[in-house]
């Protein structure tokens, strides 16, 4: 396994994966702000060329460019786990859903609890859109990232309404 860590605006992006596809996408920094790195390593200085693509479209989406991800996934997960995530690559960018709304369309609206959990622990940040699902009543509601990234994360996938004045 190959591991490279990017700048993001959501701080330190670690990036993990070999040539069967990528396992693990995570912030793993809270800040570099201050200017030191909070992280588990340092910025890498290169990156493998197994991680090449998921650097490159990553940024892409940080700069506004991209929409979805094309590179190979390889989560590590139970059965259940990978169905809920499958689940949440149908999400489309720019929208929201519930976590009831994911319990139902995995068949199951009881299984809301278990849905959520799998949801938390989605290994793959930004790529698999966990940070897609809110609550029932709207709120921001749960991720592992902390709340001002999925914050920043919807409003960075919603278009703006402000129509312009020339």
């Amino acid at each position: 396994m190959q591991t490279a860590f990017i700048n993001s605006p959501l701080g330190i992006t670690k990036i993990v994966g070999d040539e069967n596809g990528i396992s693990i996408i995570s912030c793993a920094s809270s800040s570099i702000a201050l200017g030191s790195v909070l992280s588990e390593g340092q910025i890498s200085e290169t990156i493998p060329n197994e991680l090449k693509e998921a650097v490159s479209q990553l940024q892409e989406y940080f700069e506004g460019k991209r929409t979805d991800f094309t590179f190979k996934l390889n989560p590590k997960g139970t059965d259940f786990q990978q169905k809920v995530w499958q689940e949440l690559l149908n999400i489309p960018f720019g929208k929201t859903i519930s976590y009831l709304d994911l319990s139902k369309k995995l068949g199951d609206v009881k299984a809301i609890r278990a849905v959520a959990s799998a949801n938390g622990k989605n290994p793959l940040w930004i790529v698999v859109p966990c940070h897609r699902v809110i609550g029932t009543d709207g709120s921001l509601t749960g991720y592992a990232g902390g709340l001002w990234r999925k914050k920043w994360l919807i409003e960075h996938e919603t278009p703006s309404n402000q129509q312009s004045l020339f």
